[in-house]
């Protein structure tokens, strides 16, 4: 995601902070930049009295060459990027799985423009000018430590979760539900917590794995 500057001079605030992960909004600094591609972004961020810098690396649309034609256009249109996570080893945030109802040809993607990271949803039955938006957050509230260097990296993955890794998630339910019985988006911070996006009678739900 790119960060789109702020006029003035900007104050800096800590929204807040959850576990290792650090929510956090924009320090206004002239060492904010972006690569020319707008592919790597940096910044710095502030926590305790100390500023500390962050790097997000982010993809084309074009990177994920299986998406169908109309939805990459929406997202180019939307004037998308891809944020990858610290961890990233190939492309990844864009997946297609079965979301809408058993066998159906659908897509989730993290979309990263204008300051903000969108998790949006395609269903083959729909327009994709109109997707469903899961979540939307500044990408500096999706940042965590995660080396020795002490930079911040972003931390937000989605994957495509089956019935029965959606049913194994419950594992510890006394009450463990009957599994859906089609795809889930699985929704991660990074070494914390999975939550599970299901669609179901029409509407978007989180299902329950406690």
């Amino acid at each position: 995601m790119l960060i789109r500057p702020l006029p003035g001079n900007c104050h800096i605030l800590i929204v807040t902070v959850m576990f290792v992960a650090i929510a956090l909004k924009p320090l206004c600094l002239s060492g904010q930049n972006a690569a020319p591609s707008n592919l790597l972004e940096t910044g710095q961020v502030a926590l305790a009295g100390r500023t500390i810098s962050y790097r997000i690396r982010n993809l084309p649309v074009n990177a994920f060459p299986d998406l169908p034609v109309p939805i990459a256009d929406a997202l180019t249109a939307r004037g998308c990027l891809i944020p990858q996570t610290y961890q990233a080893r190939r492309p990844e945030n864009v997946i297609h799985a079965s979301f809408e109802r058993p066998g159906s040809d659908d897509w989730a993607v993290l979309c990263s423009a204008q300051g903000q990271i969108s998790l949006l949803v395609f269903f083959a039955s729909g327009s994709p000018a109109e997707p469903a938006v899961l979540a939307r957050q500044p990408a500096t509230q999706r940042l965590q430590p995660h080396d020795l260097t002490g930079v911040l990296g972003f931390n937000w993955g989605i994957d495509p979760a089956s019935p029965k890794q959606v049913h194994e998630a419950q594992a510890g339910m006394s009450h463990r539900p009957v599994p859906p019985d089609h795809d889930c988006v699985a929704d991660s911070q990074i070494d914390q917590r999975t939550v599970f996006h299901l669609f179901r009678n029409g509407e978007w739900e989180m299902v329950d794995t406690q």
